[in-house]
């Protein structure tokens, strides 16, 4: 009997094969909850679900009715809904200046609009309390050029995580954000296949590494247990990187240069 025993979960975000939200949905279940796995393909989802004998729904966040049906469909298949995550994302790098309408747009609906919906969605599918956890960034709170959409959407859901953690805690219900650093995933591998990139960001983290999604799904499990007396807070799971700053654009360029010349 694990410490998610007898929980009801509900992971958006993964449809990625080895992505971070199928790296955290793997860690509930094994920690003994019931996973439903949410996200746009289906083919991966239907995958994973039955690696780790989950449910496989589909959800495009950014539409509020698929949100509000998956908070139904996950609830029907389970039970109850004890814990959200929502680990959807998309990481534009754009300079400010050239970053349009139609991707600000995107962005907002993606990151706070869609997410917005999903914590009122599971809020009101939660009958018996419950944790809520949504991916953030170490963005939302230090700079990184070129990122501006990213960062502002990041931090004003975080806000909004805060807001519903204030409203919806008589009712047991905890909400609380995660911010991983750069992670090494699926998702930043062309990052790191560039020669010197992450060596430029390593320095950066006083614990010597960059982080894993394994890192951020211990985070999360840590948060859907129980006996995890918090709400309302931004969990900073990137090894000290906001003791610290990311390098800048300049920075980046040179380490890359000097690996490519190395090489």
């Amino acid at each position: 009997m694990g410490p998610l025993a007898g929980k009801g979960a509900v992971v958006l975000g993964a449809a990625g094969r080895g992505n971070m939200g199928q790296t955290i949905a793997a860690r509930l279940a094994a920690e003994g909850a019931r996973v439903v796995v949410a996200g746009r393909r289906m083919d991966e989802l239907g995958r994973f679900a039955g690696e780790i004998g989950g449910v496989a729904l589909p959800c495009d966040i950014t539409s509020r009715a698929e949100v509000f049906a998956l908070a139904a469909a996950a609830h029907e298949a389970l039970g109850h809904i004890d814990i959200g995550v929502n680990a959807t994302g998309w990481g534009l790098l754009k300079p400010f200046l050239e970053t349009t309408e139609e991707e600000l747009r995107a962005m907002c609906e993606l990151q706070f609009i869609g997410p917005f919906h999903f914590l009122q969605a599971m809020i009101g599918a939660m009958d018996r309390g419950g944790s809520l956890i949504q991916i953030s960034s170490a963005t939302a709170t230090i700079m990184l050029n070129d990122h501006a959409a990213y960062m502002g959407t990041k931090a004003g859901i975080d806000h909004v995580a805060r807001c519903a953690a204030n409203e919806f805690g008589g009712r047991g219900i905890r909400v609380n954000s995660v911010s991983p650093g750069l992670t090494d995933t699926p998702m930043t591998a062309a990052a790191k296949a560039t020669p010197g990139l992450f060596d430029a960001f390593a320095k950066s983290y006083p614990l010597g590494r960059i982080g894993t999604a394994d890192d951020i799904a211990a985070a999360v499990a840590w948060l859907a247990r129980d006996e995890c007396f918090m709400t309302g807070q931004n969990l900073q799971v990137n090894g000290g990187l906001t003791l610290r700053r990311n390098p800048d654009r300049d920075e980046i360029g040179a380490a890359v240069m000097a690996a490519m010349a190395k090489g």
